[in-house]
C-alpha cells in the first residue's frame, strides 16, 4: 500500500530506510539549561519511530545569525558536546539525524542583526547591518566550520537552510538585495553566496556527507525569484555538491498562508513536481503532508522522491513504524492549527502539540503503566474528556466514559465543519480508535447524573462535561432573529443573508469564516490560490498575481464592544491569516460597539458613541461561554471528590490546548 513511501532512498554512500523526512522544527528547548538532553529524547522517540531521517531546529553559524541573542549556535568546539547527547540517541536507535544551518539575517530579534542590504523587515523592529565583502567572506566560512563542528558531532549530514526569507535567501532575490558590488545586481550574482557556501563546505566535509539545500521554490513575495531563476540556483546548488534539495515555501513576510489548516493537504507539491525534471538530486516535498496516504500520494504523483513531515511528528512520534504496521488509523493526525507549535516558538516558549502535549516534553509527561489500577469514571466526551480516558485507559485503569449526546468529539464536532478546520475530524477519527483499542466503556446518549456515579462505585470521577454559551442579555434577546453559534453550527438553524455576529473571538472568527464561505469547505487547491493570489502557471516573480477570491455567501458585520482592532486575541500566527480571510470576504468589522436592543427592524447598536441600526436576518451571540458546574456542585454536596478538567474547569477562554494538556498530565499522574 505504501510502496513508495517505505522504499528505502539510496544516496551512493549511505541509505535512509524510507522515504519520510522529519522536518526541522525549532523547539526552544535548544537556549534553556538541560534543553539538550530534553532534545535528545524527543528525536530518540522519533528515531525509535522509524523515520528515515530527521532535521534539527535551526543551529546559526555565528552570533550574528541567531534568531535571538542568546539562541543556540554551533561555532565552537565547546558546543559541540550538546550535539553528540542528540546524534547519539538518534544512532542508538538506527536512526539517521542532520542538523539545520540556519542564519536569520534581518529576521534576527537581537540589534547585531546583519543581511545583505540595510533594509529592515516589515516583521522586525530591528534594521540589519549591510554585510561587507569581508563579512560575506567570513560568514560563508562561518557556514563551513558549522558543517565541519556538525560532523565532528557525530551529525550525518547538514541542511543549510536557503529559504523562508532567511539570510541566504535574502542575498537571492531583488527585494531584499539592492548591493551594487559582486554580490548583488545580477541575479549571478545574487547567487555567487549560496553557491560558494555549499561548494565550500562539500570540499571540507568530503563526499560521505549529506549536504541538503533548502531552495525557495516560491517565495511569495514581491520582487521575488522567477521560475527561470528557480531553476538556475537549483542546477548551480546540485553542481556544487549538494546531497538532496528541500523545498521552501514562501517568506516569513508573506502574506499567503502555507502550512496553517486553512492550507489544503499537498498544497504545494505542484512545484517541487516541477523541478524535477530540471536536476538529477533526490528532491523533497513539504507543507500540509500530514498522512501517510497523502505522502504516499505525492510520492507516487513523482512529484518528490521524499516528503518532509515536521509539525506531524510532533502530533505523533511513531508515524513511519504505525504504517508500516498497517496502523495508520491509530495516528494522531496533526491538525495544523500552530497553537502550540509556531505560537510558542514566536513567543519564546517550548514547542509542544495541541493534540499531543507530550511533544517536546517526553522527560516530563511520561504514560506509565499504572501500579494501581483504578475503575475510573468521566463525563463528557470532548477533547479534555477523550485525551484523559485514553490515556488513563492506556495505563491500564478501568475507565467508563459517559456522554450525553449520540457522538464523541464536544466542540471538535462544530469546529471541523468551519472551513478551513476541516482537520479537527482527524482528532475526533483518532479518539474513537483509541477508545476501542483500551477498552474504553463508552456510553452514549447517556446523561449523567449523581446517582449514577454514586451506584457505579468510581474510584475517580472526572468531569469533562464543558461548556455553555453564555446568555446574552439586553432587550430583545429572545427574539427570533437572536440564535447562538452552538444553533448555527449543530444546524438547528439556517442562518439569512444579512447576519450580525455578537463577539469576535476565536469563535466569533470562525462562525463569521462558516456563513461566509458557498460550500461550507475550503479544501480545493485551485480554489485555495486563486484566493490567495498564488500564480500555479509561475509567470510572474514570486508565484504571486492578483487574489480573486470567491464573493461571499452572505453579508456579514462582526461585533465586538471592546476598542481595538479585531482579531487581537487569535493565535499569534494565524490570527492575520483568519482575519485577512474575512476581509476578502468582505465582512464589516465594528468595535466600541454598545448593544441597545433588537426587534423586528434589526440590531440597534452605538458605534463610538454614534447610533447605527443592522437590518439583519439573524444575530447570532458568541459571547463567551460558561463552565457547566451543577453535576460538580452535586456531588461535593454528597461528599464525593470529582476534578474537573477542561472547559468545565476554566470557560473564560475556550482553549483545547489547555483543555487537552490538562487532561494527559492528570492521566498521567493517576
Amino acid at each position: 500500500m505504501y510502496k513508495h513511501l517505505l522504499n528505502p532512498l539510496d544516496l551512493g554512500w549511505t541509505t535512509l530506510k524510507n522515504r519520510v523526512l522529519m522536518g526541522s522544527m525549532h523547539t526552544n528547548l535548544e537556549e534553556i539549561p538541560g534543553g539538550f538532553e530534553k532534545l535528545a529524547q524527543f528525536y530518540r522517540e522519533r528515531a525509535q519511530g522509524q523515520v528515515g531521517l530527521i532535521i534539527t531546529g535551526g543551529i546559526s553559524p555565528n552570533e550574528e545569525g541567531c534568531t535571538s541573542a542568546m539562541a543556540a549556535k554551533l561555532s565552537t568546539e565547546e558546543e559541540i558536546p550538546n550535539h553528540k547527547l542528540i546524534t547519539e540517541a538518534v544512532h542508538n536507535e538506527g536512526g539517521k539525524i542532520c542538523m539545520q544551518i540556519l542564519h536569520t539575517g534581518r529576521y534576527g530579534y537581537h540589534p547585531k542583526i546583519v543581511a545583505p542590504s540595510p533594509l529592515q523587515a516589515p516583521i522586525n523592529f530591528f534594521k540589519p547591518k549591510a554585510l561587507t565583502i569581508d563579512d560575506i567572506e567570513k560568514t560563508i566560512s562561518d557556514y563551513v566550520q558549522c558543517a565541519l563542528l556538525a560532523q565532528k558531532a557525530g551529525y550525518d549530514g547538514v541542511e543549510v537552510m536557503g529559504s523562508e526569507g532567511y539570510l541566504i535567501n535574502q542575498f537571492i532575490a531583488k527585494r531584499t538585495n539592492i548591493r551594487e558590488d559582486e554580490y548583488g545586481g545580477s541575479y549571478e550574482n545574487r547567487i555567487k553566496f549560496p553557491i560558494a557556501i555549499v561548494r565550500q563546505m562539500r570540499q571540507a566535509v568530503g563526499d560521505h556527507f549529506i549536504i541538503i539545500f533548502r531552495l525557495s521554490m516560491l517565495d511569495l513575495v514581491e520582487d521575488g525569484s522567477s521560475w527561470e531563476e528557480v531553476i538556475v540556483l537549483a542546477k548551480a546548488i546540485e553542481a556544487a555538491g549538494a546531497t538532496m534539495i528541500n523545498t521552501g515555501i514562501g517568506w516569513h513576510e508573506s502574506r499567503v498562508p502555507t502550512i496553517a489548516t486553512v492550507v489544503p493537504r499537498r498544497a504545494f507539491s505542484w512545484v517541487t513536481k516541477r523541478l524535477k525534471k530540471e536536476v538529477s538530486i533526490p528532491l523533497i516535498a513539504v507543507n500540509r503532508i500530514n498522512t501517510p496516504e497523502i505522502a504516499e500520494e505525492i510520492l507516487s504523483d513523482g512529484c518528490a522522491d521524499m516528503v518532509s513531515m515536521a509539525r506531524p511528528f510532533l502530533a505523533d512520534a511513531d508515524i513511519v513504524i504505525k504504517t508500516m504496521q498497517n496502523r495508520s488509523n491509530e495516528i494522531n493526525t496533526c491538525i495544523a492549527c500552530n497553537q502550540a507549535c509556531l505560537d510558542h516558538t514566536f513567543q519564546l516558549k517550548i514547542s509542544s502539540c495541541l493534540v499531543n502535549p507530550r511533544a517536546c516534553h517526553e522527560t516530563e509527561i511520561r504514560y506509565l503503566p499504572t501500579a494501581t489500577k483504578k475503575k475510573i469514571a468521566v463525563v463528557g466526551a470532548g477533547p479534555a474528556g477523550l485525551a484523559f480516558a485514553h490515556i488513563a485507559a492506556m495505563r491500564g485503569h478501568q475507565v467508563t466514559l459517559y456522554e450525553a449526546s449520540d457522538r464523541i468529539g464536544g466542540q471538535f464536532n462544530m469546529a471541523k465543519i468551519i472551513p478551513g478546520k476541516e482537520e479537527y475530524g482527524q482528532t475526533i477519527r483518532y479518539y474513537e480508535k483509541m477508545m476501542e483499542k483500551y477498552q474504553v466503556n463508552v456510553c452514549l446518549g447517556q446523561y449523567v447524573d449523581v446517582d449514577i456515579l454514586v451506584k457505579g462505585d468510581f474510584d475517580e470521577i472526572i468531569l469533562a462535561n464543558g461548556v455553555n454559551p453564555r446568555k446574552w442579555d439586553i432587550p430583545g434577546a429572545d427574539h427570533a432573529k437572536v440564535i447562538y453559534y452552538t444553533d448555527l453550527l449543530e444546524k438547528k438553524v439556517i442562518a439569512g443573508q444579512k447576519v450580525a455576529i455578537i463577539g469576535s473571538g476565536g469563535i466569533g472568527f470562525d462562525v463569521a469564516t462558516f456563513l461566509t464561505h458557498h460550500n461550507g469547505s475550503d479544501t480545493d487547491i485551485a480554489s485555495f490560490m486563486e484566493t490567495w493570489g498564488v500564480d500555479m502557471e509561475y509567470n510572474h516573480r514570486g508565484g504571486l498575481k492578483l487574489a480573486q477570491p470567491e464573493l461571499p455567501e452572505r453579508q456579514v458585520y462582526l461585533l465586538k464592544r471592546s476598542t481595538g482592532k479585531h482579531g487581537n486575541t487569535l493565535g499569534k500566527t494565524t490570527g492575520w491569516i483568519h482575519k485577512a480571510n474575512l476581509v476578502k470576504k468582505g465582512v464589516t468589522m465594528l468595535s466600541d460597539v454598545e448593544y441597545i436592543k433588537v426587534d423586528d427592524q434589526g440590531l440597534s447598536i452605538n458605534v463610538a458613541g454614534s447610533p447605527m441600526l443592522l437590518d439583519v436576518d439573524h444575530i447570532v451571540v458568541c459571547a463567551g461561554q460558561e463552565s457547566s458546574r451543577s453535576l460538580y456542585e452535586a456531588l461535593l454536596s454528597k461528599g464525593l471528590s470529582p476534578k474537573l478538567i477542561g472547559g468545565a474547569f476554566e470557560a473564560a477562554e475556550l482553549d483545547a490546548k489547555s483543555a487537552i494538556h490538562q487532561a494527559c498530565t492528570l492521566a498521567a499522574d493517576m
